[in-house]
């Protein structure tokens, strides 16, 4: 699954970010064909203990599971890891010391120094040969946000860190970094924004971002962004619930 998924981010990954806690809206989204999933522990009530239901349905369903970790903390990304998520979305990453200390808390020996424990749900328990599931483990996709001027002031160095596989650009957090919150449309927040994926497409890493409309959406895949966020799971189901409302009372 996750080797399939490093070859769409080569063309094209289309996911949402998901803030409920029920492993059903998880399913419906691999069934209707998303990509993958971002479990959001960052802004969302989901706890490491309900994640894990929630990559369970994914797996099932056939979506990759991605969980958005609340911090920049080692033993959150272990937990994540351990539970089956297939990466890791790590907000706020600042410097290249930043994203070096990632790197090395998320990989096994001897691309990292991260914890180990093979009688974890990603181990089967301990079922799964313990070679083989460092090995798989350290194949893991691992996403960096980059959120604010700190950032982009360093992301030459930050691209230079070896196995990082998207830069998400988060355009929220950049707009409130520049003094514009919010104005995620803004000339100087998308001068910034291209900056970014102009300097991913130079180094070979793969471009995120967050689009929360369609033409926001096909204005970034038209700039090279390849790893597209559409939208959040609770915001889609009310805005078509809204819309069946409207149709009603016409």
């Amino acid at each position: 699954m996750t080797e399939i998924f490093r070859e769409k981010l080569k063309t094209q990954a289309i996911g949402v970010f998901s803030k409920t806690s029920d492993p059903a809206f998880i399913e419906v989204m691999g069934y209707a064909g998303l990509d993958y999933v971002i479990i959001d522990l960052e802004h969302g009530p989901v706890t490491v203990q309900t994640a894990q239901n929630l990559i369970r349905a994914a797996q099932l369903s056939g979506v990759f599971p991605i969980i958005r970790t609340k911090e920049n903390c080692d033993f959150i990304f272990g937990e994540a890891l351990d539970i089956g998520a297939g990466g890791l979305q790590i907000p706020q990453i600042t410097t290249k010391a930043e994203a070096e200390a990632v790197m090395e808390k998320v990989k096994f020996h001897p691309e990292g120094k991260r914890g180990v424990c093979r009688f974890v749900r990603a181990a089967g328990y301990s079922a799964k040969d313990r070679f083989d599931y460092f090995t798989d483990a350290n194949r893991a996709v691992i996403i960096l946000q980059i959120e604010g001027t700190e950032g982009i002031a360093a992301i030459d160095d930050i691209l230079d860190v070896k196995g990082i596989d998207v830069i998400f650009v988060g355009p929220y957090d950049l707009s409130q970094s520049l003094g514009l919150t919010g104005q995620v449309d803004h000339p100087l927040v998308e001068e910034k924004m291209l900056e970014i994926v102009q300097k991913c497409k130079e180094k070979g890493v793969t471009a995120g971002t967050f689009a929360d409309g369609f033409d926001s959406a096909e204005k970034w895949r038209g700039k090279g962004v390849r790893y597209i966020s559409y939208s959040v799971d609770v915001g889609i189901f009310y805005g078509a619930v809204s819309d069946l409302v409207n149709r009603f009372k016409l």
